[in-house]
Order: C-alpha cells, then sequence, then structure tokens
C-alpha cells in the first residue's frame, strides 16, 4: 500500500486533534503540514511497530514537542476560560495532550502513551489531573428548584460533592425567581411540578430572561418537557435518577457553556 494511502483518512481527525490541542485552526494546520512535510522529504519517518494512525500522530507529536514546550505555549497564556475551548487551552500542554487524545480522539491509554512517549501511568495522571483542573474551572454556584425535601437534599449534596456551591432550594416558582435574583447562580437544577402548583418551567422561563446560564430539568415528567412545541432544553434528566448521571451532565452543562463560572 503506498505511504499515503495508509495515512490519508486519518488526516481530517489529526486537523481537528491539532486545531484543539493549539487552539488555532491555523496553528494546528502548520504543526500538521510541517511533520507531512517531514515526512515527505524523508527528514522523519512512520513507526512501523503501530498502526498507521498512532503512528501518524505520533509523528505529529514529534514536530509539535521539538518546537513548543509548557513555559512558551501561547495557547496556555492566552487561554479564556470562559469557553470550552479556552478550559482546554488553559490545561498544562502535557494534560492537554493526553485528555484529547483519550477522551476527543478515542485513543486507549496504551496508544496514548505510545503517541506521546509516555508510561501508561503517566497517560492516566495527566488525564487525571486534567480532569481535576477542568473540574476546578467549573466549580458554580448552584439554585435547586425542587418541592421535595429528600430530593433537594441529594442533588445539595451531590453538588458540594462536586465543589460546587449550593446558594438556595426553591419549592416556589416566586421563590425560585427571588432567589435567583438574589443569589445570581451560575447553574439551576429544576423540577417541573412545584409545590404549590406552579411551573418549575415558568420559573427557569423568568429566570433565563434575566441571567445566561445553563439549566438542567430533573423531573418525572419529561413528556412536559418533550412536546416539539416550545424549545426544548438541552439538559433532561428523569427521575428516579442515578447521581452518576446527573455528575455526568451537570458537568457536561457547565463545560459548554459560554461564561465564567463564578457569578459576582
Amino acid at each position: 500500500m503506498p505511504l499515503t494511502a495508509s495515512f490519508a483518512p486519518h488526516l481530517p481527525y489529526l486537523r481537528r486533534y491539532a486545531r484543539a490541542l493549539t487552539g488555532s485552526q491555523r496553528s494546528g494546520d502548520t504543526y500538521v503540514r510541517a511533520a507531512l512535510e517531514a515526512l515527505v522529504a524523508g527528514e522523519r519517518e512512520l513507526a512501523t511497530d503501530t498502526t498507521p494512525r498512532v503512528a501518524l500522530y505520533h509523528l505529529f507529536h514529534v514536530i509539535w514537542a521539538s518546537s513548543t514546550s509548557d513555559s512558551s505555549d501561547p495557547a496556555v497564556m492566552s487561554a479564556d476560560a470562559a469557553t470550552p475551548d479556552g478550559r482546554l487551552q488553559s490545561l498544562m500542554r502535557s494534560n492537554r495532550e493526553a485528555l484529547l487524545l483519550t477522551a476527543v480522539e478515542g485513543f486507549s491509554p496504551r496508544e496514548t502513551s505510545r503517541i506521546l512517549g509516555k508510561s501508561e501511568d503517566e497517560v492516566e495522571r495527566e488525564i487525571v489531573e486534567a480532569q481535576q483542573a477542568i473540574d476546578r474551572q467549573l466549580a458554580s454556584r448552584v439554585l435547586i428548584i425542587e418541592d421535595e425535601s429528600i430530593i433537594a437534599l441529594d442533588l445539595e449534596n451531590l453538588m458540594t460533592e462536586l465543589g460546587h456551591e449550593v446558594v438556595g432550594i426553591a419549592a416556589t416558582r416566586d421563590e425560585a425567581v427571588k432567589q435567583a435574583r438574589q443569589t445570581k447562580p451560575g447553574l439551576v437544577l429544576a423540577d417541573i411540578r412545584l409545590a404549590d402548583g406552579s411551573s418549575g418551567i415558568d420559573a427557569v422561563s423568568e429566570i433565563l430572561g434575566q441571567f445566561n446560564i445553563p439549566v438542567i430539568f430533573i423531573t418525572a415528567y419529561p413528556e412536559r418537557l418533550l412536546t416539539g412545541e416550545r424549545p426544548e432544553p438541552t439538559y433532561l434528566i428523569t427521575k428516579p435518577f442515578l447521581s452518576t448521571t446527573v455528575k455526568a451532565t451537570v458537568g457536561q452543562a457547565l463545560f459548554f457553556h459560554p461564561m465564567k463560572r463564578r457569578a459576582a
């Protein structure tokens, strides 16, 4: 098989990875082009003891590592943690590499260690460090709209375990809107049916008229939201819920919402 045929199918994904790694399409493409030019010129070779995809990413990293360092990485220094891309760029370069290769590109820790020229233990440690750093960035002020006290307490405990601050628990629409104005939350967890017969949907609509924040509905009545008649929620958890589901959804909602996490 011709050399180009072996790695050509992987080039679009390498460009995606390079762009995420550097924080810039132009910069990412420059490093990919440099790797290919070195290969064509015979200055570098693809490793033959692994798959073409792993070998291609390894070659890219040889070029990338020879041109940058953690202390002079412009992407890190210019990172804006208000956006998903900025949160990735704010990580140390090594942690960013390990996280992107496994979480985005789908490489196993073993393949990632081969790409980066590190041990699997090093790779796994860097992934954990990256996840912890992102969790710290995402720490938020949480308003819980829930009329069942046991469920509200369960959610409060879950949020506290994740490092968030629960700034209020409301059981009615009016109480929820009032608390939101007073506490300026960065995230809302909301039930639909509230204690006095009021609606969590209406409470959230009023809150979103004043604050640009992510909302997660946690309800036993998902059919009331999935009607197709109004803008449907991005994040919806059905009761009874698993704590792992709530934690994963909270992380997803905060990571992809472009704003500062700590409201003033």
